[in-house]
C-alpha cells in the first residue's frame, strides 16, 4: 500500500468508490469539485493498492503553534474491507503527519455507530476522548447523529497487528488485561 499525492484520472474511481452505498452512509454523496476543489484546506492522498486506487485519506493541519494538531479521514473501496487496509492507511499517514510534519497529536472524529471504523482506528493507537452528541446531519438531512472524538499522541501510535499498549508491558507468557 502507499499513499500518495491525487493524480490526474483518480476522480473517476473515487467518485465510484465515495458513491456506494457503504461509503456515502458516511461521507455522504460527492460534492461538485470532488476531489479537487470541494474541500480546499484538505490535503487529500490516494490510497493506492497493487497499482489501482482503493480509496482516499486526507488530512487538514491548524498551524497555529498554541493548538497544532492535524485530523484525518478516510474512506475505502467496499470490497476491500476486512483486510486491515484502513487500519494500514491510517497508520501509514499518523507516522507521516508526526514524523514529517512535526504534529504531537491526531485527530480523527466517525460516528459512534461506525463501529468497524473505530475499532480500525483504536489498532493504530487512537482513544475515545468523548461523544459529540448531534454533531453531523444524517446523510438524508432529516436528523442528526453522534461523533465520538478520538485522538492519539505521538508516541502511542501502534502499527497494524501490534496489540501491545504503548507504556503497558507484558510478561512473557502472560495474557494481557481483557484478553
Amino acid at each position: 500500500m502507499i499513499l500518495r499525492p491525487l493524480a490526474a484520472g483518480d476522480e473517476v474511481e473515487l467518485w465510484r468508490i465515495h458513491g456506494t452505498p457503504e461509503v456515502a452512509r458516511w461521507w455522504g454523496y460527492p460534492e461538485d469539485g470532488f476531489p479537487w476543489s470541494d474541500d480546499p484546506d484538505s490535503t487529500r492522498l490516494a490510497i493506492e493498492l497493487d497499482g489501482a486506487v482503493a480509496g482516499m485519506i486526507e488530512y487538514w493541519e491548524e498551524l497555529t503553534p498554541r493548538y497544532r494538531h492535524a485530523t484525518i479521514d478516510l474512506f475505502l473501496d467496499p470490497a476491500l474491507r476486512g483486510r486491515g487496509l484502513g487500519t494500514e492507511a491510517v497508520a501509514l499517514l499518523v507516522r507521516r503527519l508526526i514524523d514529517e510534519r512535526g504534529h504531537h497529536r491526531i485527530t480523527i472524529d466517525p460516528a459512534t455507530a461506525n463501529a468497524a471504523a473505530i475499532r480500525a482506528y483504536e489498532k493504530v493507537g487512537f482513544k475515545p476522548v468523548g461523544v459529540m452528541r448531534s454533531y453531523e446531519r444524517d446523510v438524508d438531512g432529516d436528523g442528526w447523529h453522534d461523533g465520538l472524538l478520538m485522538d492519539l499522541l505521538a508516541g502511542e501510535e501502534r502499527s497494524p497487528g501490534d496489540e501491545s499498549v504503548p507504556g503497558e508491558e507484558s510478561v512473557p507468557g502472560e495474557r494481557p488485561a481483557g484478553a
